[in-house]
């Protein structure tokens, strides 16, 4: 079995698209993590939830969450207009989020060795040619798994 095997379909989004619309985009579906495409459809950046949330709430209280009780809930609608005139990579820029990607022909073993040394859940499947880069799938944390359990059945 290859990466190209346990690869499977995952939503994405692109650098250009609105913010606003990938956080619906991620609400809705619950990926594990927010894939983003360039222009040219390769991999920009696998961002998993909990960063595009740590992205949305002011620096002081993801470094002290002590004065995040002080005002209740009043302030939680101002988390989503931090989004509003945001593009999803001004959102979730590639230098803080760089996606773990492999080839078709890579081994699970392979794959599961790049996961563990990143903080992605998820580890992106592309081909490249001479037209260029094609996305094949995902493989999750989950995918992954499920293969070495039923390897060892």
């Amino acid at each position: 079995m290859r990466a190209r095997d346990l690869a499977e379909p995952h939503p994405f989004v692109t650098t250009d698209d609105d913010a606003i619309d990938a956080a619906r985009m991620l609400a809705e579906q619950s990926p594990s993590a927010l894939l983003v495409l360039d222009t040219d459809n390769q991999p920009y950046a696998v961002v998993p939830g909990s960063q595009l949330i740590r992205q949305l709430i002011p620096a002081y209280i993801a470094e002290d969450p002590a004065p995040a009780g002080v005002g209740g809930d009043q302030h939680d609608g101002e988390l989503a207009e931090r989004l509003a005139g945001l593009t999803v990579a001004e959102w979730a820029p590639r230098r803080l989020y760089p996606p773990p990607v492999v080839g078709p022909d890579a081994w699970p073993m392979e794959v599961a060795a790049l996961m563990a040394r990143t903080p992605s859940p998820l580890v992106a499947v592309i081909e490249r040619d001479r037209n260029g880069v094609t996305l094949l799938g995902t493989i999750t944390a989950a995918r992954l798994l499920q293969h070495f359990l039923q390897a060892a059945a």
